[in-house]
């Protein structure tokens, strides 16, 4: 029997075989990344072309290298093994310059900030990394940068350990009574949504699990949260390490950012 000939047109089983493939794989595919996406309402308010990208898992729009100072922060700090203890005097260091520069904006324990997040009970490790992003410029702010530009990398692991050495300030906002969690703030918190590439929340700021330098967010108020995910979906904001913030942001609604802003400023 000559094998070559089952590989010929002329074979209707080959024919069969191969026809019957590519045409399973196309429905496939138009029902996976053309159908679904399109009647699905986890996409809110995006585009065809946006849905079809989120359920193939690849963005819609590529950076175009046209933005300026986009390049992501160098600093990278990973969270502390519980070994290492701050020492009460580099504590007493960083409340001497706190107090000099800082409580004013950032508050002290109970006061509630808006504009400028509460820094008690903030970890030591995030405190550090912002600084010093603040400090080259890689996080912009023209009174951020002013405050640290002279200060050594002493004095912001003073200030980082004095900040996480003390109580969490009490929630920015209180929820009513009986009032219940948005359930689209829950499920992008606890669960993301991966037809998006939206990880959880919680996966790196805590709940779940936590990364290097990924803030602790309850209790920040929500005007300021807001502001951060407008910024990270824009690109202002560009400190994050593999535009891991941004990649979210973008694909967040401005709906969906309330809801997340709100469900944390009501946390603990």
């Amino acid at each position: 029997m000559n094998e070559e000939r089952l590989f010929t047109l002329r074979n209707p089983w080959f024919v069969w075989s191969v026809g019957g493939t590519l045409g399973v794989a196309i429905v496939g595919i138009l029902i996976g990344f053309v159908w679904l996406p399109s009647a699905s309402s986890a996409f809110g308010d995006l585009s065809l072309w946006a849905r079809i990208c989120g359920a193939a898992g690849v963005p819609s729009s590529w950076y175009s290298g046209n933005e300026k100072s986009q390049v992501p922060s160098d600093v990278v700090v990973l969270p502390p093994s519980g070994a290492n203890h701050p020492l009460a005097d580099s504590i007493g260091r960083g409340a001497t310059l706190a107090n000099q520069h800082c409580s004013m904006c950032h508050g002290v324990l109970s006061t509630v900030q808006v504009t400028a997040p509460p820094l008690a009970g903030q970890y030591a490790d995030v405190i550090y990394k912002e600084m010093r992003d603040f400090q080259s410029g890689q996080r912009p702010s023209a009174v951020m940068q002013a405050i640290v530009a002279g200060r050594s990398d002493q004095d912001l692991n003073d200030l980082a350990a004095y900040y996480a050495s003390l109580p969490r300030a009490p929630a920015a906002e209180k929820t009513r009574a009986g009032e219940a969690p948005d359930p689209i703030a829950v499920r992008l918190v606890m669960q993301g949504d991966p037809q998006r590439n939206i990880a959880p929340c919680a996966a790196c700021h805590g709940q779940l699990d936590r990364k290097g330098a990924a803030p602790w967010l309850g209790g920040l108020s929500a005007a300021y949260l807001t502001a951060q995910l407008q910024a990270f979906a824009s690109g202002a904001r560009h400190n994050d390490i593999n535009e891991q913030m941004r990649h979210v942001a973008r694909q967040m609604t401005p709906e969906e950012m309330d809801a997340v802003s709100r469900y944390y400023a009501a946390m603990q």
